[in-house]
């Protein structure tokens, strides 16, 4: 693998390695258990690879009498229940983020690469950030996560709030693209660079040896299209990446390459709120159209930003499942005031053939923040695997969408068990989805353009009164 060839990035590299390595070895609160063993439901040959989102470190998490300057990112709301590894209203500590990948690392599982969606700096206002503190966190991230895993292929996505000020991010070169192109070098390609340099997004193919079928990674930047995004405001085509993006998949169609799509904002519609599109809808509208006529090759979709744990199937024009598409939860617990909701901190581990790419199972892995405060220890655990969850074969649009088919029986115990996991098993008893965040949730998963949807909610509407 490539090592990074900037004097800039080898320096805060370094220093941060060092503070790094300090706080594991100064912290036993902070280690994680031995090895863990993942049982897998066939004799089929596999590779396995993480999945990470939505880190959002607060520097200024500590912990103080005064609950209202616990950290930055509750924005002097009253922290709920501070300890060692965070707290329900705050964004990640460092030691958060060290436990989550310490666990990773001491869990001895083989895996072949890992993604990354975006999202390194706070939930602060604009005041308290710099366009110069977003791409130092974003720097100290990659050499954190460098340093656990030295040797091994990781494939990021920029996030709305990996730029300053957050969702601005430009359909042209800037300082941030350069400066994640250089963090991000040594796992990437020289082409990788270029396109990320001009408009944040990167195609690059995974071949583990000769003998296997290229992968081809896509990151996209799917802030271009974000709602929020007022820089790329009435754009078409903002940086040419739909362009670009079928041209990539048109290549893949005549290579015979297989493709993973990455990204930070997903494409469809939010589940826990009626009627809105993650990104905009014209441009959600153009990514479905390029999702399904380009769904022989694509593999799996995985994003994150919702901070839940979420899944989506992409229908066909004549409601033929066609694509898998996974949203990541959150490492960061935080929640908005508003919300009475929040998640446990996550990471995932993905099974596939290492022949045809096909997704075979996930193992999702949570931290209790509450017990984890109460003891002074991050004992990270295994919250569910999906095909023995769910009672499938396989990740396969197919399969996914017979959990879809199940979810919409009336009383579905599998769905409850589903919005559990949503959560992250965050412990509330009050967080029960009645009929309207039922509806909310089984449309967006099932149905992810404008017309397909809005009937959806209508004919549930009609039919449940």
């Amino acid at each position: 693998m490539k090592r990074a060839r900037n004097n800039r990035g080898f320096t805060l590299g370094t220093l941060w390695g060092l503070l790094l390595l300090g706080n594991v070895l100064q912290d036993p609160a902070g280690a994680a258990p031995a090895r863990i063993s993942l049982e897998t439901p066939s004799n089929e040959e596999s590779s396995q690879f993480w999945h990470i989102s939505d880190l959002h470190l607060d520097s200024t998490y500590h912990l103080t009498a005064d609950h209202t300057k616990v950290c930055a990112s509750s924005k002097g709301v009253n922290a709920s229940n501070p300890g060692l590894f965070g707290d329900f209203m705050c964004d990640s500590p460092y030691r958060l983020i060290l436990s989550a990948l310490q666990y990773m690392k001491d869990s001895g599982q083989q895996v072949s690469f890992m993604i990354w969606t975006g999202d390194s700096p706070p939930h602060v206002p604009p005041k308290e950030l710099s366009t110069k503190m977003v791409i130092d966190t974003i720097g100290n991230l990659t050499a954190t996560v460098r340093n656990f895993f030295p040797d091994l292929q990781v494939f990021p996505a920029l996030g709305n709030h990996d730029y300053w000020p957050q969702d601005q991010l430009p359909a042209s070169v800037s300082e941030v693209y350069n400066a994640v192109a250089e963090f991000w070098k040594p796992w990437l390609t020289d082409e990788a660079v270029a396109t990320l340099r001009k408009g944040g997004f990167y195609t690059q193919i995974f071949q583990p040896n000769e003998s296997s079928q290229p992968l081809r990674i896509i990151s996209l930047n799917t802030i271009l299209y974000y709602p929020h995004n007022n820089a790329t405001q009435n754009m078409t085509d903002p940086a040419n990446q739909f362009e670009w993006l079928e041209r990539v998949l048109e290549t893949s169609h005549r290579n015979e390459e297989k493709v993973y799509i990455i990204g930070h904002v997903p494409v469809g519609y939010l589940p826990f709120v009626r009627n809105t599109a993650a990104l905009r809808e014209c441009h959600n509208e153009r990514l479905v159209d390029i999702f399904r006529r380009h769904s022989s090759v694509i593999a799996g979709q995985f994003f994150g930003h919702t901070h839940r744990d979420s899944i989506m199937v992409l229908l066909d024009k004549k409601g033929k499942p066609i694509n898998s598409l996974f949203v990541t939860p959150a490492v960061t617990p935080v929640k908005p005031k508003v919300l009475i909701d929040s998640n446990n901190p996550g990471v995932r581990l993905y099974k596939y053939s290492p022949f045809t790419y096909r997704l075979l199972d996930l193992w999702q892995f949570y931290l209790n923040l509450t017990d984890a405060n109460m003891k002074n220890e991050s004992v990270w655990k295994l919250e569910y695997v999906m095909t023995k969850a769910y009672g499938i074969e396989d990740l396969t649009p197919e399969s996914l969408y017979k959990i879809v088919q199940r979810f919409n029986q009336s009383q579905s115990k599998l769905f409850q068990k589903y919005y559990h996991h949503y959560y992250v098993s965050y412990d509330d008893a009050s967080l029960i989805c009645e009929e309207h965040c039922r509806i909310s949730q089984l449309c967006a998963i099932q149905y992810l353009d404008r017309a397909s949807y809005i009937n959806c909610t209508n004919t549930e509407v009609k039919k449940h009164g």
